[in-house]
């Protein structure tokens, strides 16, 4: 309940930002009736668009980017129009980002053919760089986005008396410029919506680093990239379908929120430690330490790749697991018992299981310090190496289904 009144509170905020258009387009009666222009010019339509934007932008933040400022870029047609044009329309922005767009696409369609020991730094590389460019996105090309169509709305409001005194001062209503209030309300709004999308969105390329076989990464990215053609089309055909398809899409961004959060910071953790080697600086604690939790503590109410502390209390005989939902809410813990507890050993990254489930998530910088982990929390089983993954296996893991399993050894 309290997930579809929040979602309600979101579509009714963009109810009330299109109220102005919808008035500003709606026929006066004291107005002409004037004729409608070949195509939809009303703030209505602009609204719907700069949805359709933002969430297309989030989908995919580089080839989003590139490809609104390639359009900017060819509907310029004067020198005055060409020098406005923002950063991002620019060809020494477009060119490169499409560039890499074009490298990333290559990699995942020669990918598939390869081992994952030879693709993965790849897809750690194209997930850092869906964060850079998410980050840029969501700091410059959204506000400026949001801007644009404050302008556009309140240029289309109706012109508001003069009101004028008999002396010398005359106060002209309709010559204030509104866009910068309405910009308070827009701009927040638009950065809120995209981050919402670009989250669920870069799930997507940590679902990729948890997959060991290239025709699964192969699948999710023709997935978003088909799901971005699908709004791009709407956009230019019907803004009605195309804002009611960008709004169903951030309900869903919404509703699966928390688990996009976990997943992005896994594939953070996951980055930052791989191309920094942090595995060579790093030294398990003796005490506690940092790690993922998997299915096997979702019964007690913990979700699915939460980021947290094993804590060894041998004084008390048993192992507890504290964690922040958020990162920032008040700390909870649960007891964590494990009857035939072992560290699985993988490529990438190794796991804590207890018999064939998987219980704790280890992260890369663990690798090559299982020995130390299994003496820490006195793990009888030891060390053992992980084998391949089933393909019914993996999806159900990378959808939350089952417990995430270490890639081969």
């Amino acid at each position: 309940m309290k997930r579809l009144s929040i979602a309600g509170l979101l579509l009714g905020l963009l109810a009330v930002l299109t109220a102005p258009a919808w008035a500003a387009t709606s026929p006066s009666s004291t107005a002409p009736a004037a004729t409608a222009p070949a195509s939809d010019k009303s703030p209505v339509a602009a609204i719907s668009k700069t949805v359709a934007v933002l969430t297309g932008v989030a989908i995919s933040p580089l080839l989003g980017t590139g490809a609104l400022g390639l359009y900017e870029n060819w509907q310029a047609k004067t020198p005055e129009q060409k020098a406005a044009l923002p950063w991002y329309a620019r060809w020494s922005f477009i060119l490169p980002a499409l560039g890499i767009v074009g490298v990333c696409a290559a990699k995942d369609s020669f990918g598939a053919l390869l081992p994952p020991g030879f693709k993965k730094p790849l897809d750690v590389l194209e997930t850092i760089e869906n964060k850079a460019t998410g980050l840029i996105a969501a700091g410059a090309v959204v506000p400026f986005t949001m801007n644009s169509l404050s302008k556009m709305i309140v240029a289309h409001e109706p012109v508001a008396p003069v009101i004028e005194s008999t002396g010398l001062a005359m106060v002209h209503i309709g010559a204030i410029d509104g866009s910068w209030f309405l910009n308070l309300l827009t701009v927040p709004f638009g950065i809120a919506v995209f981050l919402l999308v670009w989250m669920a969105s870069h799930a997507i390329n940590v679902l990729i680093l948890l997959s060991p076989w290239g025709a699964i990464d192969a699948a999710l990215k023709v997935a978003r990239t088909a799901l971005l053609g699908v709004i791009t089309l709407a956009a230019t055909l019907n803004p009605w379908i195309s804002a009611a398809l960008s709004l169903i899409l951030i309900l869903i961004a919404y509703l699966v929120a928390g688990w996009a959060f976990r997943l992005t910071i896994f594939g953070t953790i996951f980055s930052w430690e791989f191309f920094t080697m942090r595995k060579h600086r790093f030294t398990p604690a003796e005490k506690e330490n940092r790690m993922f939790s998997s299915s096997q503590l979702t019964k007690q109410g913990v979700p699915m790749r939460t980021y947290g502390r094993l804590i060894n209390e041998p004084e008390n005989g048993r192992l507890t697991f504290a964690y922040k939902p958020w990162l920032v809410l008040p700390e909870k813990t649960v007891t964590v018992a494990l009857a035939a507890p072992s560290v699985g050993k993988g490529l990438f990254f190794s796991t804590i299981r207890d018999t064939e489930r998987t219980s704790f998530i280890l992260p890369p910088r663990y690798r090559g310090h299982e020995e130390a982990i299994a003496r820490i929390y006195a793990l009888e089983g030891g060390v053992q190496d992980a084998g391949l993954l089933k393909a019914w296996g993996t999806l159900r893991e990378l959808f939350g289904g089952s417990a995430a399993k270490a890639q081969v050894a």
